[in-house]
């Protein structure tokens, strides 16, 4: 990948964000149950010896004037690791303090702590912090507790500024993302929902160029060459169902229908989704696509927002699972058919 021989996949383009800033001399320090590896391979941090056990980490190996990178996989006990790197990173606030979920859903063990520090701490006691907090998540049949990270519960916490939800969907944006949270002068919780089948996806992969001359994206348009005057619908959505739908419609060879992703649900990037969304001044149809059921992930919280971004007389429907008391299904059979048909009533134009 560095030789330009492969394009740069998210493992890569994650592990050169964290060399920059340790190679600047910033702090990154990152916690979790599987951070080490990550829980889906992707991360390779620490190199293990079989032949003594002893333990190498070529991020805390650059050069002798480095910043310090710390990584550690953490008990299970959500709620008070994410308690301790809180306040880690309140009282360390010029690095990097990442903790990570094993699985997204797993966040839901440190509740408390995001209700009562995280979301409010500024507020209550004008505490800044710049906590991240990965959260693995994406609808893969793999059932309730291996699919939601829970968005919507972030999103309705948001107000005021407090925190960052971010939904990136490539590597260079993960990328971008990270370093943004360090190298801008504001310290707010940054809360990603991460992926987990797209840091192997064949189309989720940036070029080098992408990562040293670009800049994060709060949102990103249309990427296949449409022409804009024939558009009629126009399908906004965030994260992995991006690639669902861009598989789809090019398989259905489907030339009326534009994909556009908004990667910053909160603060929402008002201005960026109307710039994205302009070049279809015919399109009056706008769709919000997600994965998640309908009173979950970010339709309820976020729909005012896309609202907003509309132009005059155009309408805004949803495609996605229906209602349910449950995150997920638990067959993949039948989420497969659910998958199969949101996507198909997202770019079926009525």
């Amino acid at each position: 990948m560095i030789d330009g021989e492969k394009p740069v996949d998210w493992g890569m383009a994650e592990t050169l964000a964290y060399a920059t800033l340790v190679d600047d001399g910033k702090r990154v320090r990152i916690t979790g149950q599987d951070t080490g590896r990550g829980t889906f391979f992707h991360r390779h941090a620490v190199l293990h010896n079989q032949g003594d056990g002893s333990t190498y980490v070529p991020l805390a190996n650059i050069h002798n004037k480095q910043g310090p990178f710390e990584i550690y996989d953490s008990v299970l006990s959500e709620a008070a690791v994410v308690a301790f790197e809180y306040g880690y990173a309140t009282a360390e606030p010029g690095g990097l303090t990442v903790w990570e979920a094993q699985f997204g859903d797993f966040g839901n063990g440190a509740q408390v702590v995001i209700d009562q520090f995280i979301s409010s701490g500024e507020q209550k006691w004008r505490r800044m912090c710049g906590l991240t907090m990965l959260l693995p998540h994406g609808y893969e049949g793999q059932g309730p507790e291996h699919s939601s990270a829970r968005l919507e519960r972030y999103l309705q916490l948001c107000a005021e500024q407090n925190m960052q939800v971010v939904v990136p969907s490539s590597p260079a944006q993960v990328y971008h993302m990270l370093r943004r949270q360090v190298v801008r002068p504001m310290r707010r919780p940054l809360v990603v929902m991460s992926p987990k089948s797209l840091l192997r996806h064949p189309l989720c992969v940036s070029s080098l160029d992408d990562l040293t001359e670009g800049d994060f994206q709060p949102a990103i348009g249309e990427m296949d060459d449409l022409d804009p005057s024939k558009v009629k619908r126009v399908v906004m959505c965030a994260g992995k169902v991006y690639y669902d739908l861009l598989k789809a419609r090019r398989e259905q060879e489907i030339d009326d229908v534009a994909i556009v992703r908004i990667e910053q649900l909160y603060p929402f990037p008002l201005e960026a989704v109307k710039e994205v969304i302009a070049p279809y001044g015919n399109a009056k149809d706008f769709v919000w696509c997600q994965e998640e059921p309908q009173n979950q992930g970010a339709w309820y919280s976020s729909q005012h927002n896309f609202r907003a971004a509309l132009p005059d007389g155009a309408t805004l429907s949803y495609a996605g699972r229906a209602a349910s008391a449950s995150p997920a299904v638990g067959y993949m059979s039948v989420h497969q058919k659910q998958q199969k048909a949101l996507v198909q009533d997202a770019l079926t134009l009525k």
